[in-house]
């Protein structure tokens, strides 16, 4: 393959990196020629798929790096598709440089953030934790694995979907987070009346079948409750780490601790527990305690584990969820903000070890 790229353009277009692949296009053979002749370079670009979404930006990214190679005057890019059998080699060479990309041992920190009940904001705390996890240098995606409430798409402001490649999906990416739910696969805002075994192979496809590249983090948006995903998940993913969700009310803490409970049975551990929708600020400096408070302190007690976070209701942070613009990047200055950002900042500090997690403490 390299016997048909000019050297001083190979160097220049090893910088060329593919968005969904992440890795550079000279590697993946998606530049089989690249010739420099009386000041013209003419470069053979092949895309993975026909509908790839990123060619423009791909093909843009090519002509750049070109262009700044002395004595190129001009770039001209042929732009096609890989033939089949190229694109199965590619696909059997990432499968095999990963065979068990999420199992014992891996070097990516697994979190599934977990609540005993909806309507706790168990899915934006997610949403602007990887935010804030991106924004700190860490390579960051969140599975959805609420198949039956799926919001992580929205909270992050995306409708895309995943490019196939082969039988192996490349998932978007939307502030800097790589992502994937079950909402990119359905039409509209329907829903979605799976029992376990579907849930389970779901939840099995998106860590298998989905190219995420090298993660540092992944976090898991779970489902209320303890149910078939929890099971699955312990099953899947027994190394993980479990953050809890709570509201400061006693009931709420009470169910909370079920779902600590069920990961500690399937022999994950429970990371400590989050309380969110800590009291609205008011302008005179009060706190106005519309759930009550203590829950979150209480459940981490009873649980063995630290509060890392109380993070309190947010006008902004509603907003942001419901314009998909996670608050920690729009207003990093407002209160929930500001909270999510020291749990993600107590979280960069520490990395699991050959599957163990490090102490953690409270943020």
């Amino acid at each position: 393959m390299t016997a048909s790229l000019d050297p001083a353009l190979e160097r220049a277009l090893r910088a060329v990196i593919d968005p969904e692949i992440r890795r550079p296009l000279v590697e993946l053979d998606m530049i089989p020629s690249a010739t420099l002749d009386g000041g013209v370079a003419r470069i053979a670009l092949e895309l993975t798929v026909a509908a790839c979404p990123a060619a423009d930006r791909i093909e843009a990214d090519v002509r750049q790096a070109a262009a700044q190679v002395e004595g190129v005057e001009r770039v001209e890019v042929a732009v096609g598709v890989m033939e089949p059998a190229t694109r199965q080699a590619l696909v059997e060479r990432l499968r095999g440089s990963r065979p068990q990309q999420f199992g014992p041992g891996t070097l990516t920190r697994i979190i599934a953030i977990a609540s005993g009940k909806g309507g706790v904001g168990k899915s934006t705390v997610t949403a602007n934790l990887a935010v804030a996890l991106a924004a700190r240098g860490l390579a960051v995606g969140v599975i959805d694995a609420d198949v039956h409430g799926y919001s992580i798409p929205a909270l992050l402001g995306t409708d895309a979907r995943p490019t196939r490649v082969g039988d192996m999906m490349m998932p978007p990416e939307a502030h800097g987070v790589r992502l994937v739910s079950i909402g990119m696969f359905v039409e509209g805002n329907r829903s979605v009346s799976w029992r376990g075994p579907m849930l389970h192979r779901t939840l099995a496809q998106f860590l298998t079948d989905v190219w995420w590249g090298d993660l540092d983090v992944l976090l898991i948006d779970m489902p209320p409750g303890t149910g078939d995903v929890a099971i699955s998940l312990g099953q899947l993913l027994p190394h993980a780490e479990v953050l809890v969700v709570t509201t400061p009310q006693s009931a709420a803490a009470d169910v909370a601790e079920r779902a600590a409970e069920v990961a500690r049975q399937t022999g994950q551990s429970v990371l400590g527990v989050v309380e969110n929708m800590a009291g609205l600020p008011q302008p005179d400096g009060t706190i106005l305690e519309l759930f009550g408070s203590g829950g979150g302190d209480e459940a981490a007690r009873r649980l063995g584990v630290p509060l890392l976070a109380r993070i309190p209701l947010s006008i902004a942070l509603r907003e942001g969820g419901d314009a998909g613009a996670p608050v920690v990047a729009s207003t990093p200055a407002d209160p929930a903000a500001s909270a999510v950002i020291r749990l993600a900042e107590a979280l960069r500090g520490t990395r699991p070890i050959a599957g163990r997690s490090l102490p953690l403490a409270p943020a």
